[in-house]
């Protein structure tokens, strides 16, 4: 069956991590992702990971799990044999995908503007911190950057280390997920219409609507945030826990739930201390709650209490290190990690796509490109000949 972007071409300009991993999903889905990179070098993951050998290589571990299913072509656009070859591309082109600052493609001769009049069906989409226009829109970002700015660090942490940024760029993914996402419903739109669009996403637009409870606290209900740590601002008892060999995650979140918690753990006199009876009072007296129920807590090991609760419907799980986490039995069952053989360097894991589509399945089919792997093929395809892209290579053009 074929994918469900069979037939899609996406010219892929992106850098590092937001780009890279909006244009990652299309690739999964079947588009034909070819990656355009500067001939000294390429993308700029292709040097970070924690493998000095690999990012000697040009292919770090960041840039391996980003690309996945792409083509790579070096391509000078700053000369205009580079320029021209990247015009033709744009003729047979359904997407094309950048996340330069603003304003750089359109010096570089290669507006949307510009590209549009070669082919008016083009969707073009720029991603940036800040947005194309705007006070900011010059300045600037990467994703603890834009964690600050958009007020995720605020939330985050608790009394004692305050403010605290997410362990991962929560930033550039979800920006890459957003621009994905508007790539798709540009596509659509041209299906009915003919038309291409420009899309302009922001990873600061991205992802403060990610907060969106903790923000209508704030917008609609005076709040401000409280940072709470590993509990949740919505319902008491719900964070983690400490037991008798670590930590359990329980989210008793419904009033029935946290009834079924009282029996189970031995402490059904909570049920009618004015305290913790209701849903409320228990968020205001959460600090007196936990040392009452990690004290029976700490009695039995994780394992013992997480199959305890979720037989009565109370959502509990283990904490579990990364390691075990990426090894665990339903991961492994749902195929969230594709083993691929990377030439040169072995069997690698890397995520394949999230979401399973029963008409149109997708995956990956390809490793990662060497820089400039695929650049003879490509332009062959645009009618250079061998010697016209040696002589390209010659002038570092490609």
């Amino acid at each position: 069956m074929p994918a469900a972007l069979s037939g899609v071409r996406v010219l892929d300009l992106t850098n590092v991590l937001s780009g890279p991993f909006c244009t990652l999903q299309l690739a999964l889905l079947g588009a034909d992702v070819v990656k355009i990179e500067n001939p000294k070098g390429g993308d700029l993951a292709r040097k970070l990971g924690n493998v000095p050998e690999y990012n000697q290589q040009l292919r770090g571990t960041s840039f391996l799990a980003q690309n996945s299913n792409k083509k790579s072509v070096t391509l000078n656009l700053k000369e205009e044999e580079g320029k021209e070859i990247f015009r033709r591309l744009v003729k047979g082109a359904d997407v094309v995908v950048e996340n330069f600052r603003p304003g750089v493609m359109a010096r570089l001769g290669l507006g949307f503007e510009v590209l549009a009049e070669i082919n008016p069906r083009l969707v073009y989409c720029g991603i940036s911190g800040f947005g194309q226009t705007g006070p900011d829109a010059s300045k600037p970002a990467y994703d603890q950057i834009i964690q600050g700015l958009s007020g995720v660090m605020d939330i985050g942490g608790d009394e004692r280390l305050h403010p605290l940024r997410v362990g991962f760029p929560v930033c550039d993914t979800v920006g890459g997920l957003n621009a994905a996402f508007a790539i798709l419903a540009a596509l659509y739109h041209r299906e009915k219409t003919g038309a291409g669009q420009e899309i302009d996403v922001a990873l600061l637009d991205s992802i403060m609507p990610l907060m969106g409870w903790v923000a209508a606290n704030l917008l609609i209900g005076g709040q401000d945030p409280v940072p709470m740590g590993n509990d949740n601002f919505t319902a008491a008892p719900s964070g983690s826990f400490v037991t008798r060999d670590g930590h359990i995650n329980i989210a008793a979140n419904k009033q029935e739930q946290w009834e079924a918690l009282t029996e189970i753990v031995g402490v059904e006199e909570l049920k009618t201390d004015p305290r913790f009876q209701e849903r409320d009072e228990r968020k205001k007296n959460r600090k007196a709650l936990t040392p009452l129920l990690e004290e029976k807590l700490r009695t039995r090991p994780t394992a013992e209490w997480v199959e305890a609760l979720n037989a009565r419907g109370v959502p509990s799980g283990d904490i579990l290190p990364l390691g075990a986490a990426l090894d665990q039995p339903q991961v492994r069952h749902r195929g969230t990690l594709q083993k691929v053989d990377v030439d040169g360097i072995g069997e690698v894991k890397l995520f394949g796509l999230s979401a399973r589509l029963e008409g149109s399945p997708g995956g990956i089919t390809s490793p990662p490109p060497r820089l400039g792997e695929h650049t003879g093929e490509v332009l062959a395809g645009l009618g250079y000949t061998r010697d016209q892209v040696a002589a390209l290579r010659e002038k570092g053009v490609v």
